[in-house]
């Protein structure tokens, strides 16, 4: 049962800044993980600050010089319908098709797909794990078929949108504002893997929220994409997926942002595989180097080894179906 809070509907952002100074504030946009977060106990709201009246951080527009803006509260369902997403910026459009259900879709807001809080069933659950501010990771030596393979250490939750890495792999920058201003950072650098704080999953300070996500303009080129592998072909959570934005200039590759979903606390880019594709042409034995240095470093646990040579046949066919200049 959901303990008593208020609820306020500002008419502005500078009045839901306000409202969110008082203590135990939480920000409600599409709701479809806030409300499951405070029906499993995972924290506690004294206040819910709705978002519902802010028309102006809706919508999508293209820019005169072809950058890609979205409004924090656009429903991932209008993001994978939009037909300038879908023609340009597939990847981001056909990871927002596959996010959970077509309920959720039409509820959810990419600002909230991209603030959303981990999914491991010890840190929803009863346990005083590390991410709640406890001194042990349950998943480390329990049921961990679903977690990280890379980036864990003190915590081993997987990061569980999929339009981040998309974005990331778009080169995205997310606006955001706060008590002490606007800020616009890269998407990439949003996120905060365990090692530097397990109790954290982004950058935002008390009080701040997101304004909306600014994604340049695509090079000549430029070839996008999302594949997700999950255990059904609807709802679930990506077990491993992949965003790629390859650019193709005379036959060979001039640039490459590939960043998995799925394998660890954060979107995992993979910058040794880019390094490796970049200046040159796509065959099979590159790809097949590319799949093997795309699994270097992982750490597997006791029951998610599946995930690497998930990872190694994700790289090898995405690459693969990238068609020539």
């Amino acid at each position: 049962m959901l303990r008593t809070f208020a609820y306020v509907r500002p008419a502005s952002v500078s009045e839901a800044l306000k409202q969110m100074e008082d203590r135990g504030a939480r920000l409600h946009a599409g709701g479809t993980d806030l409300i499951g977060c405070l029906r499993d106990g995972v924290f506690e709201a004294g206040k819910v600050v709705s978002l519902a009246r802010l028309d102006d951080l809706r919508g999508i527009t293209v820019a005169p010089d072809g950058e890609l803006r979205i409004g924090a509260l656009t429903t991932i369902a209008e993001i994978a319908a939009h037909p300038a997403v879908a023609g340009t910026f597939a990847a981001l459009a056909q990871a927002a098709a596959v996010v959970a259900s077509p309920q959720l879709r039409n509820q959810g807001t990419i600002g909230g797909n991209l603030c959303q809080r981990p999914r491991c069933w010890y840190y929803r659950g009863d346990y005083a794990c590390t991410r709640k501010g406890g001194d042990m990771c349950y998943a480390l030596g329990g049921e961990n078929q679903y977690h990280a393979i890379f980036g864990g250490g003190a915590c081993v939750i997987v990061h569980p949108s999929d339009t981040a890495p998309a974005l990331i792999a778009l080169d995205a920058k997310v606006r955001l504002i706060g008590p002490k201003g606007a800020r616009v950072i890269p998407l990439e650098q949003f996120y905060v893997l365990p090692e530097k704080d397990a109790t954290r999953e982004t950058v935002l300070e008390p009080g701040e929220m997101v304004l909306g996500v600014l994604v340049p303009a695509t090079a000549p080129g430029q070839k996008s994409g999302y594949r997700k592998v999950r255990a059904r072909g609807s709802w679930d959570f990506a077990m491993a997926g992949l965003a790629h934005a390859v650019t193709l200039k005379a036959g060979k590759i001039a640039d490459a942002r590939l960043v998995l979903s799925g394998v660890a606390p954060a979107p995992w880019r993979l910058p040794a595989v880019e390094k490796l594709l970049i200046g040159q042409k796509l065959d099979p034995t590159l790809i097949a180097r590319a799949a093997d240095a795309a699994i270097a470093g992982a750490k597997p646990l006791e029951h998610n080894g599946y995930k690497v040579p998930l990872v190694h046949g994700l790289i090898e066919e995405v690459l693969g179906g990238i068609p020539a200049a």
